[in-house]
Formats: C-alpha cells, structure tokens, sequence
C-alpha cells in the first residue's frame, strides 16, 4: 500500500513556494520528499524534521546552522542544499534532487562488489569529503544510506550531520541502531569527538563492505558492535575474499586504524594514496569478481566491468574494452561459392596487389592512430632507480625532479607528468616528481633577540610565534628571547609554532613606602627601577596627611624592573565627635559609641549598670575606630 497516501504533508505548499509530491524516505528525525520549487519550476528534495524535534531549541539551531554551512560547499560530489526555512511546525532544508538510488540499495542488490566498482564509488566519496574538511565540515555520519547514485552513475554524499541525534543513532529500532553504529570511530565511541579522520574510518568500513558484501562488525546488540571497535583491528578483505589484492587489504586498515594518529589527516590525503593504489593494481586485479557477488539481473558478470557507468566519477580510470564474442547458435555456416571458373594467374596477382594494398594502408592508418603512441606506466611509490628502469624500459625519456612530501617516503616517486595510462608518443618524455621527505624548517637559535625581532625572525624561517611565557633571568636583558620550545635546531614542518620564553630581566623587590611622604615614596620607587602611579582617590588612615596609606603590590613583592607599583594617599584620620552616653545603661552605651564608630572599653565598680563617667568626653573629636573607654557603677 502506497503509505504517501496517509501522509499529511503529501499535496501541501511549504512556505508558499515548494509543492510537495511524494514522499521518499522516512529517518530518526526526518523525512525527505520529492518535491516542486514552483517559483523555479524545478524537482528538488525537501527534508522536514520531526514535529517532535522542533520543540528543542538546540536541535533547531544545530540544524539551521550546519544546513548555512554545507550550502557554503559547491562541489559535484556533494548533495546541494538550496534553501532552508520553515511554515508553522515544519522545519525544512530544500535540496538538491537526485534521481536514483543508494549506496546500501546496491550492496543489497549486487552484494560484494569488483575492486575496481569500489573504488569508483569510494573516490568521488572522498571528494566530496575533501571538499568538506577543508571548509571545517566532519560528516560524522558516513554510511550506505547517504551516498547517493544518480542514474547518470554520479556518486553524491549527503546529510553533513545535519540531522543527527547527539548519541549518533538514527533511530531506536535495533536494526537502524545497529547500521550506524557499524561505521562509528572509536574515538566517537569512547570520547564522543570527531575531527575529519574520524569520517575515514567510516570509509575504510566502507571500502571493507564493498569488497565484501558484508559488515566487517557482526553482533547481536549494539554494544557487542562498539566493543568490537574499541578493541579489535579491521579485519582484511582478503581474509572473506581470497585472491583479493593485499594493496586494497593495506587501504582498508590505514583509513580504519583504531588509533586516529595511524589514518591520513583528512579525506584529501586518503583519496591521493587511493588513486595511487588503484594505478599499482593490474587490469585482472581490478576486475576481480567477488565470490559473494551477485549476478545483475540485466546481464551476466563475464559481461559487465562496472555496476556502475562512469560519469561523474571523482577520478576517472580508463576501463579497457572487453569483447563479446557472438554466440554458437546452431546455424551450419553458409557454404561459400566457389564460382563457375577457374581464375587465372593475372587475376591472382592482382588479387595479392590489392591484400598487400589493404595491409600497408592498416598498418599506416594504425601508426598514425595507435603505433606512435603508447600508455606511460605506473611508476608512483617506485624509487627513483625502478622508476628509471621501468620508464625507459618502455621507450620513454625519464626527467627528475624533486619536491617536498607528508605522506611519500624519501626518494620514491611522488607523481609523474603524463600521469599513469596517459596516451603519449612512444619517445615522449615523462617527468617524475621523488619525495625528498616533509619539508621541515629548522628552528632558529633566538637566544638574547628582542621579542619583536624574533618574532620576525620565525616569520621569514616559515615559523610562527606560539605561546609567549615570561620569567625572571638576570643574565638575559629584559624583553628578550631566554629560549623556545622546542630548543633551537629541532627540526618543525613549515607553520609550526614556536613557543618562546621571554626574560623580565632581574627580580626586584618592593621596597615599603607606607608612611612614607608621597615624594620621598616616588623617589624611592624609581631609584629602584619602578614607575610609580598615584592612585586619583585618597583614603582615611592612620597615616599623616598627605602621606603614603597604602601601596600595591606590597612590600617585599618581587617584581621587574619597569614594572609600576600604585600609591594611595592618606587624607589622615577620620575624626569624629565622640557622643555622650553619661546616664545611659551599659547596653545602651556600647551600641550608641559603636554606632558612631568606635570600640568600648568597659570599667565596672561594684554591680552598677550606670555609666557615670567616659573617656575622650562627650562632644571631643576621636578618631574613627578608636576606643572609648565607660565607666559603669
């Protein structure tokens, strides 16, 4: 039963402008339909989020804030999104339309698929990924269900983690769980961070499905598939798929590697070594039929190179062209006729003219078109030596040259110009790049260089400046470099920071000026080596008038030289009348003096509660907070 029929949505004009038709798919927090922009008059796609997200306000933003970030990303692996709004409950991203299928529709259909298939849908992936970490965008969320096959053969990703629950599950049932879970990183799992290695590892459990036809986690929960990627290496392809090429084996578990720092920094350098591995594979190893494939409904294995046409790949790699031979159908083959007379000699002759006519004008039409030419071999990861070897050996001229390389070890071919199965002139020349390993920038010897100086200094080195930490060095003049991290003549990749220790020069201590008179105070603090500021708001002390009442930092605080020290003046002392508090009970004497600011000494005769004398008297100016001292009787 067509289920589109009970949907609500089905027939409705979102935000005055996108019609939508039909529903496609239904997920853990969306549901995507086909749908008409009517002001474009185009089909796109339409994902609306769950009523029940739209409550939560965070979700909500997470959801408009990466839909504005991935709509940023204009590439042709990538499903484009065009608009983003909302009509009443309805949440929405308007998107980029492809008509097809998945990549989990394939696997499901064909099961294990051709070497050479896999890697024709694994490029474009990282591609698009590429394209993505390089805008800061981590998918987080790789898996079958959202790679995208369009019917022109063009491999598309989608849902950049726009609508992903923070667990990382797509839904509750067991089944979907189960089918994210297969793809999540350790890193994922264990401390719940992703950065763009994370996205590889879910390409290696792709790349092993493919090859396969099966996930290379098994078990009956969910937390039997996490402790599986916690603490068990990938397995090999080879170990379900015999015969299969250990380079693709090696692919596997360098994008799976359980420890991040083992993978390729971002999808970029995973899709660079793919293609180098597809140019060292053979023909036969490319085309290797899986026993767990499937035969395609449409045609017979021995028929077909690819599940897939090639348009739209991200890294094209001529196919070689396979022959069909026609079949044995039964039909007795039409006798020849032999003619009614015998030819004679002169006929014969020119009969040989012309097959030796016909010979050289094939082999002339095939020089011109194929026999001056021929196809430059693989020579990436070679030495220098094989590559020689190997390009001369087939009639080519070789030039070196030589360039930095992260990834390429030391003195083996980095590139090739024309690049491997390249049609060249069999006398052309190819150009070879050898690695002559990361190129590294020696950290200078800053010792005693003024701040500013070697900061520059880390600038034109192809350095920069990192953390800037101070301390106190009497030998080093202050404001210059005492020593970095790391020490100089380590050797960094260009762009590494630097992090400097920088002299305060000498310790001084401050000496104590309270009490002092404000200029004998600054002159003090000067000859020391100090500024000195005068802080605008004077204060009540027990200092005189005019005096020092304070200083900041302290007495005996150790500083550097240049380094100011605040002084705050005294106005002297607060002064006020002392009130009279003769007659008054004792109780009531205390809190009345106390009011007023002053402490209570209290002298008793006898049993008396009666103050009948006090000391200053009533109506004298006492400081505030000396003491008054009562007599009670």
């Amino acid at each position: 039963m067509d289920t589109t029929l009970h949907d609500p949505l089905v027939g409705q004009l979102l935000d005055g402008r996108y019609r939508v038709d039909a529903r496609i798919a239904v997920g853990g927090m969306a549901t995507v339909y086909r749908a008409l922009d009517t002001r474009l008059d185009r089909v796109l796609a339409l994902k609306v989020m769950h009523s029940a997200l739209v409550t939560d306000e965070v979700f909500v933003e997470r959801f408009i804030r990466e839909a504005k970030s991935v709509a940023r990303l204009d590439h042709p692996n990538v499903v484009s999104v065009y608009d983003q709004g909302s009509d009443g409950t309805y949440v929405f991203l308007a998107m980029e339309y492809v008509e097809g299928c998945t990549l989990r529709d394939v696997l499901r259909e064909r099961g294990a698929l051709q070497p050479r298939v896999a890697l024709d849908v694994l490029e474009p992936i990282l591609a698009a990924l590429g394209a993505a970490h390089r805008a800061g965008l981590v998918h987080r969320d790789m898996k079958p269900e959202n790679v995208l096959i369009g019917e022109d053969g063009r491999v598309k990703v989608a849902d950049f983690g726009l609508v992903r629950p923070v667990d990382g599950h797509t839904s509750t049932t067991t089944d979907s769980v189960l089918g994210t879970v297969s793809y999540l990183a350790p890193e994922q799992i264990e401390h719940g961070t992703a950065d763009p290695r994370t996205d590889l590892y879910a390409c290696g459990v792709l790349l092993y499905e493919m090859l396969t036809g099966d996930k290379p986690r098994t078990g009956g929960t969910p937390a039997q598939v996490l402790y599986q990627h916690l603490h068990q290496d990938m397995p090999a392809p080879s170990a379900v798929v015999p015969g299969l090429a250990e380079q693709l084996d090696r692919l596997v578990a360098r994008a799976a590697a359980r420890d991040p720092a083992d993978r390729p920094e971002d999808a970029a350098a995973l899709l660079s070594e793919t293609r180098t591995l597809r140019s060292l594979l053979t023909d036969a190893q490319l085309d290797a039929a899986p026993p767990q494939a499937r035969e395609d409904p449409q045609r017979g294995a021995e028929h077909r190179t690819s599940v897939l046409p090639r348009t739209g790949s991200a890294a094209p790699v001529e196919h070689t062209s396979r022959l069909t031979v026609p079949p044995d159908d039964g039909t007795p083959e039409r006798p020849r006729s032999t003619g009614r007379y015998r030819r004679g000699p002169r006929w014969s002759v020119l009969v040989a003219l012309g097959a030796v006519l016909v010979v050289l004008l094939g082999v002339g039409v095939w020089y011109i078109n194929s026999g001056q030419f021929t196809r430059t071999p693989a020579v990436l990861d070679m030495t220098e030596r094989e590559a020689r070897t190997t390009l001369t050996d087939a009639g080519l001229d070789v030039r070196v040259e030589r360039g930095h390389s992260v990834t390429v070890e030391r003195g083996r071919v980095i590139e090739s110009d024309p690049g491997p199965g390249d049609r060249v002139r069999g006398n052309a020349t190819v150009t070879v790049v050898v690695s002559k390993g990361p190129d590294v920038v020696k950290v200078p010897d800053l010792s005693g260089t003024p701040l500013s100086n070697a900061k520059a200094r880390l600038r034109s080195d192809g350095l920069k400046a990192g953390l800037v930490k101070r301390e106190f060095d009497a030998e080093t003049k202050q404001g210059s470099v005492i020593r970095t991290k790391p020490d100089a003549g380590a050797r960094k990749r260009p762009g590494s920071a630097i992090a400097l220790t920088v002299s305060k020069g000498r310790e001084i201590n401050v000496p104590d000026v309270v009490g002092e008179d404000r200029g004998e105070a600054r002159e003090a603090l000067e000859d020391a080596g100090l500024k000195v500021r005068v802080a605008r708001k004077k204060v009540f002390s027990e200092e005189d008038e005019g005096s020092v009442a304070k200083q900041s930092p302290g007495e005996g605080s150790t500083v550097a030289k240049g380094d100011t020290v605040t002084l705050t003046v005294s106005k002297g002392q607060d002064m006020v009348p002392v009130p009279d508090v003769d007659g008054q009970s004792t109780e009531e004497a205390e809190r009345t003096l106390e009011d007023a600011g002053f402490t209570v000494e209290v002298n008793k005769l006898f049993f008396g509660e009666e103050v009948f004398n006090q000391a200053p008297e009533a109506g004298e100016e006492a400081a505030r907070g000396s003491e008054v001292t009562i007599w009670v009787r």
